[in-house]
């Protein structure tokens, strides 16, 4: 064997080995992503799981907000019924539920005896709760999403993604844009 041979195979096998670490940091990443709007879908789960138990409290006290309620269980049944693959859909009918949301909490305020039922402020610490762990995992599972699409639209990992059909991300958004305001505090008295 010549020397130009060994040197030949030499950098084919540098450069198989280099596809193969692409390949499989690829796959990692997309498994990332893929973990990470599991995390998110347990979390929307738990608050969807909530909702039918803070939808009957209110009822009980405020039956005559039949409209906001039956809102609140329709972006429930909207958000449940989005396909588990489209990030996109789900986050739109997410942003429509917790607006439902915000408008039950603000029905909730004009009722003294429901604000200080023990059961509807459980409910609303536990809704709470989970609204912040929602979102942990969807900075999580955006971080993820920004990796793989990195190393998707990054050259030389484009070439092999290409040829292996890894697609980039969609990342979890807020579509209505009153959601990514501040919330305003006011101590007027």
């Amino acid at each position: 064997m010549s020397i130009t041979s060994i040197v030949i195979l030499v950098v084919a096998a540098i450069l198989a080995f280099y596809g193969i670490s692409i390949y499989n940091g690829l796959v990692k990443a997309r498994q990332m992503a893929e973990e990470a709007w599991s995390g998110i879908d347990v979390q929307l789960k738990r608050r969807s799981d909530l909702i039918p138990n803070l939808v009957e409290t209110v009822k009980g006290f405020a039956s005559h907000e039949k409209e906001t309620l039956s809102q609140v269980i329709q972006m429930r049944t909207q958000a449940q019924g989005v396909a588990s693959g489209d990030v996109a859909g789900r986050a739109a009918a997410e942003g429509m539920l917790s607006q439902a949301l915000g408008k039950l909490f603000a029905v909730a305020e004009a009722y003294p005896d429901l604000k200080a039922n023990e059961n509807f402020l459980e409910l609303q610490r536990s809704l709470e709760t989970v609204e912040g762990e929602i979102q942990m995992s969807r900075r999580y599972y955006n971080g993820s999403a920004r990796d793989l699409n990195v190393r998707v639209e990054s050259f030389p990992s484009n070439l092999i993604a290409n040829n292996f059909g890894f697609q980039m991300a969609a990342y979890f958004e807020l579509e209505d844009p009153q959601d990514r305001e501040n919330p305003q505090v006011s101590f007027n008295g």
